[in-house]
């Protein structure tokens, strides 16, 4: 393993399939999900919902959430779900350290004085429930009551239900209609589409320390992206392999050959199909696939005619040459279609060499807040076409790593962190942008909308993304 390391200059693995909070990809939504699953535990007293796929990142969605929560908030984890409903009242009694009697309405009461004394002392308690689709319709009922303890004013337990589909299909029933209308956040963990896997490849490989140019090659990574289904417990079992492979004959680039060695290894159910590609990308597919289609059809039937006539048999037939033929044309066209449909061209990168070393250069000294953002300010800069627009909320002389952490530990509060970008343009100069917009009109309308704090602090100004990198 260390060799593997040294090898592709990396000082931990990229592509651990174990949670790790370090290596949290926020592009593809997932960090504005994030914060919006944050905001809505703080500023509701609902049942929260996130469904996905296995391997979707539903885990380490729950495990980011419990590291953004405020100290003031107790977490109460619970992965085993298929607890019966007494036992969970006690699973959550344990995690608070308190001993309930066992009659169950007893217990509940308790359980209620407890929460009422917490919240008195400005402590509010969170539920995590992971794999909840397991979770017995009895335990679930349970859940629901859980939901329903409350001081004169307020909601003393907010429970998230993390789960796989199927966790939907179980709160349609009619026997949980009261737990289905307790759900006022519902979240879903889409599977990434192949452009964005090509980004969450990247963007593990620099996490993990590495720091030349993109590992996988571009048909490879959107053949891992196909293989994967764009779940990101398969992108990183395969992305793992393929490293291995690349490793094993000392090259330093991935290649398809790479990739399809690592499919070969692996054993996949079918996997759910990443988002489909906007219907302009499919124009190629389509006309690729009518001139196979017809090029197909046109040789059938001209072998067809110079056959003698069929001798009909009583019996079945295995089908003949130019029938198999015809289904090897047909598969490659469905095939050749399918690919230009939900594989879009992955973009070029809108950085040089030299900006991205700039980017590079900045030394974040081990923050987290700050590391991470700086990651998804090279990911927006790669793709925005210059007549995009940002908000520029400051600019800075002291770009000193502690302190623009503290700058946003404390914008957290305030806005999105996945809409804050940080551009280090030399050691101590930096720019500190907030979204990205189609127009100048809508980076006004979302300057409207900042809070007033940012508004009268900040002499914020209208930036193209194309002016941002000339500065760099």
């Amino acid at each position: 393993m260390a060799l593997y390391l040294e090898h592709f200059g990396l000082h931990e693995p990229p592509f651990r399939i174990t949670p790790h909070t370090d290596f949290f990809f926020d592009g593809a939504e997932r960090g504005a999900t994030l914060e919006a699953l944050a905001y809505a535990v703080m500023h509701d007293e609902g049942i929260v919902k996130v469904s996905g796929e296995v391997g979707s990142g539903k885990t380490m969605l729950c495990r980011m959430l419990m590291e953004r929560l405020p100290r003031d908030v107790e977490t109460l984890y619970l992965a085993t779900p298929s607890l019966a409903r007494d036992e969970i009242l006690h699973a959550v009694a344990d995690e608070l350290k308190l001993e309930l009697p066992e009659r169950r309405t007893a217990a509940l009461r308790e359980l209620q004085e407890h929460l009422i004394r917490l919240y008195g002392a400005g402590r509010r308690v969170v539920i995590l429930i992971d794999e909840a689709h397991v979770m017995p319709e009895d335990t679930l009922e349970q859940v629901r009551l859980l939901s329903n303890l409350e001081s004169s004013r307020h909601k003393l337990l907010q429970i998230v239900l993390f789960g796989q589909p199927e966790l939907d299909a179980t709160l349609a029933k009619a026997s949980l209609r009261q737990l289905r209308d307790r759900v006022t956040h519902s979240f879903r963990m889409r599977p990434l589409a192949p452009g964005e896997v090509v980004r969450y490849l990247a963007f593990r490989m620099r996490a993990a320390g590495y720091r030349g140019p993109d590992l996988f090659a571009a048909r490879a990574a959107r053949l891992l992206a196909r293989a994967s289904g764009g779940l990101t417990r398969r992108i990183n079992i395969l992305a793992d392999k393929a490293l291995l492979a690349a490793f094993s004959e000392s090259a330093h680039a991935v290649t398809e050959r790479d990739v399809r060695a690592a499919i070969a290894d692996s054993e996949f159910a079918a996997a759910p199909r990443a988002p489909r590609a906007r219907p302009a990308l499919v124009t190629t597919g389509a006309i690729a696939l009518g001139l196979l289609l017809g090029a197909a059809l046109h040789w059938y039937w001209a072998s067809a005619q110079a056959l003698p006539a069929p001798v009909v048999a009583p019996q079945a037939t295995v089908p003949n040459a130019e029938v198999d033929a015809v289904l090897d044309l047909l598969e490659q066209a469905e095939a050749l279609a399918t690919m230009d449909a939900e594989t879009p061209a992955v973009p070029e990168p809108m950085l040089s060499a030299a900006q991205r070393q700039r980017l590079e250069a900045y030394a974040v000294g081990g923050y987290k807040l700050l590391s991470e953002r700086l990651a998804a300010t090279r990911e927006v800069l790669e793709r925005s076409p210059d007549e995009r627009y940002a908000l520029e909320l400051f600019v800075t002389d002291n770009a000193e790593p502690a302190r623009m952490e503290r700058f946003l530990l404390r914008a957290r509060d305030m806005v999105p962190l996945a809409e804050v970008y940080l551009l280090p343009v030399s050691d101590r100069r930096m720019h500190v942008l907030f979204g990205s917009f189609a127009s100048e009109r809508e980076a006004l309308e979302a300057e409207r909308r900042l809070p007033p704090k940012y508004q009268h602090a900040f002499r914020i100004a209208r930036r193209r993304f194309g002016e941002l990198r000339d500065e760099m």
